[in-house]
């Protein structure tokens, strides 16, 4: 009979390109992953996968393998979640991948009162602001912003239209003028976010009376996440541009204030998506869950 632990394993090697990442997924020994897959690679006399000492890629034999094995293993663990079914309690995991913004302000707040009620259903969360191929990463929601997610995916509506903001301390605005257009930001400490996925700077992005346009910013600080982003803000280090619902409690207490609102710009609100209209009964229950159920 095939053995089909040591393909699960190499798929799982495949998926994170890593032996030490894979084994802590799948909750084994870096050196017993290593060996499960060496007997794969015995099993079929074939090299399945290049190692160096910092990374991990299949060959083109392994590339083959694991575009056969992995959506089988996808179904098989869709089907085994129906199954589950059948004991009149809905059970399974769901993995969401999604920005740490959508996880933050939606996406935790939803499922921490929902959780209790479903006890056998598990939930992991990985929080990354680059874009993430859900199929290839087996995850079975992403969520981005309405303009972002792929026609080829099933996509529900979590949250109204997102408005950005231009936002300062008094205390910064207290050394600076106050904005008045875009093209004024060029005089400005503007704090920055970096691109994960491309490593670029992100643009900031401006619209009035139907025209829109991007403003060239510079400042002595960069980050990878809006938190941070915020709390440098806060502490009167330069201006921000961020979903303006993360600093409205800020603004109200008057420890913000905000510049160029008249040309703030807004974007489609954010969605989930997956891949398959065969949701398992798991992913459904999410997918309500995380809905957006207000007015547009």
């Amino acid at each position: 009979m095939a053995k089909f632990d040591d393909l699960s394993a190499f798929a799982a090697v495949v998926r994170a390109r890593s032996f030490t990442r894979a084994a802590a997924q799948l909750g084994l020994t870096q050196s017993a992953l290593s060996q499960t897959v060496r007997a794969l690679e015995r099993r079929l006399d074939l090299k399945l996968l290049n190692r160096t000492t910092r990374s991990v890629s299949p060959t083109e034999a392994g590339e083959r393998l694991y575009e056969t094995v992995s959506p089988r293993f996808a179904d098989i663990e869709a089907e085994l979640a129906v199954l589950r079914e059948l004991r009149g309690k809905p059970a399974g995991s769901v993995r969401i991948t999604a920005t740490e913004h959508a996880v933050r302000t939606m996406i935790w707040p939803r499922l921490e009162a929902w959780l209790p009620k479903y006890p056998d259903i598990s939930i992991e969360i990985s929080s990354d602001n680059r874009f993430t191929d859900i199929v290839a990463n087996r995850f079975d929601i992403g969520v981005r912003l309405g303009a972002d997610v792929a026609k080829d995916m099933i996509a529900v509506r979590m949250a109204p239209d997102m408005r950005m903001a231009v936002v300062g301390s008094p205390g910064y605005f207290a050394r600076h003028p106050r904005p008045t257009t875009p093209q004024d930001l060029t005089e400005h400490d503007c704090v920055s976010m970096r691109l994960p996925t491309h490593g670029g700077l992100m643009a900031w992005e401006f619209k009035r009376r139907g025209g829109s346009l991007n403003a060239h910013v510079k400042g002595r600080l960069v980050f990878n996440s809006s938190d941070l982003m915020v709390a440098a803000a806060l502490t009167d280090h330069g201006l921000i541009w961020v979903p303006a619902d993360i600093v409205e409690e800020h603004v109200a207490a008057g420890r913000l204030i905000k510049a160029l609102d008249d040309w703030a710009i807004t974007y489609p609100g954010y969605h989930l998506y997956y891949a398959s209209r065969r949701a398992s009964p798991a992913l459904t229950l999410v997918v309500e869950a995380l809905r957006y159920s207000g007015s547009l």
